[in-house]
């Protein structure tokens, strides 16, 4: 069983960074695809973005493309999300997943998810 565990998140206000770490352990790293996504209260989980296990390949939703990107390192077990040029929508809890699955234009958790980290932008 994969243990996925986030951190990074914090406090910034509207226009600047931060950069979001997801490590895993208890199975292989290989071979899945990684992702973030991101939840507000009352509303459902919404898709940030994902990346393949070579890294060759990733993909984001509309409204973070050219602000936020993607990455991992496979020696480290580790993905990251560099968020930059933040606003207040993007105040969310962000979560780690693994394994994700590309089904009818949306991709999906397989039910491996971090424990979330908070990101708060003030405007």
């Amino acid at each position: 069983q994969v243990q996925l565990v986030e951190s990074g998140g914090g406090l910034v206000q509207a226009g600047g960074s931060l950069r979001l770490s997801c490590v895993v352990s208890g199975r292989t790293f290989s071979g899945y695809v990684m992702g973030w996504f991101r939840q507000t209260p009352g509303k459902e989980r919404e898709f940030v973005a994902a990346i393949t296990w070579t890294g060759a390949s990733t993909y984001y939703a509309d409204s973070v493309k050219g602000r936020f990107a993607i990455s991992r390192d496979n020696a480290k077990n580790t993905m990251y999300l560099q968020m930059n040029s933040l606003k207040s929508e993007d105040t969310a809890v962000y979560y780690c997943a693994a394994d994700l699955t590309y089904v009818g234009r949306s991709w999906y958790g397989s039910g491996s998810w971090g424990q979330g980290t908070q990101v708060t932008v003030s405007s």
